[in-house]
């Protein structure tokens, strides 16, 4: 991996700001961070689907923490379930 892809990843650079820069610039919860990070990403590295999963894990588990439920409690169905075969 180069310095590059360490410092400024191209999957992150396709924005005039970098999502951490606006994270940190905020000074946001690391939730919210995560949300951002993976939804900027989606798309850019990887399996954006993947990605798009992570944001809403990080979502469920903010909803969790609100809600009184266990933060890692997991009760939405995974994406490949509500395919239709």
């Amino acid at each position: 991996m180069s310095n590059n892809e360490v410092v400024s990843p191209s999957h992150y650079t396709v924005w005039k700001m970098e999502p951490i820069t606006f994270i940190m610039e905020n000074r946001m919860e690391f939730w919210r961070g995560n949300v951002i990070k993976y939804v900027a990403r989606a798309g850019f590295k990887g399996d954006e689907v993947q990605d798009l999963e992570k944001a809403i894990r990080y979502l469920e588990m903010r909803i969790n923490e609100l809600s009184g439920a266990p933060i890692t409690h997991h009760h939405k169905q995974p994406v490949d379930a509500l395919k239709d075969d």
